[in-house]
């Protein structure tokens, strides 16, 4: 059985898809940039593997220090990203939660805290860290670096 109904509506639809496929094609390049440059032409810089946002408080009422930290490629306005990126790529599960039943030590290191959001191999990171709290000052000293220049 044959439906030539459909056979025409598809034979004269072909002129108005092309067009449609022309302009999407066009408004395609445009959002990006133009001229075909970018992620088309494979100038586009992959993304950093980690990508954080660090907020150190030296003590409390001090002024808050803040930066930023990219780690492969390095970069951010971080003190010292490469010594940071390279505690942080060798450390094992930084922002990871502290073990059930480990012995944290009860010695306060100092009074400065910190925050720190953002990714971390693509997976969205989000912590506080004190040196003054026995298991978080444990995870401090772990990644001191990211804190520079206060330990």
């Amino acid at each position: 059985m044959r439906f030539p109904v459909l056979r025409r509506a598809r034979a004269s639809s072909r002129v108005p898809l092309a067009a449609a496929l022309a302009v999407a094609g066009v408004l395609a390049v445009a959002a990006c940039g133009g001229s075909g440059s970018g992620a088309a032409s494979g100038t586009t810089a992959p993304p950093p593997k980690v990508l954080l946002n660090v907020v150190v408080t030296p003590s409390p009422g001090a002024k808050p220090e803040h930066w930023t930290l990219r780690c492969d490629p390095t970069g951010g306005s971080h003190p010292d990203a490469a010594a940071a990126c390279r505690q942080l790529l060798k450390a094992k599960n930084p922002f990871g939660p502290i073990p059930r039943g480990i012995m944290c030590p009860m010695i306060a290191a100092g009074p400065a805290q910190a925050s720190v959001t953002g990714t971390y191999f693509g997976q969205h990171v989000a912590g506080t860290f004190s040196q003054s709290s026995g298991c978080s000052a444990m995870k401090w000293a772990q990644l001191g670096e990211v804190f520079a220049p206060v330990h």
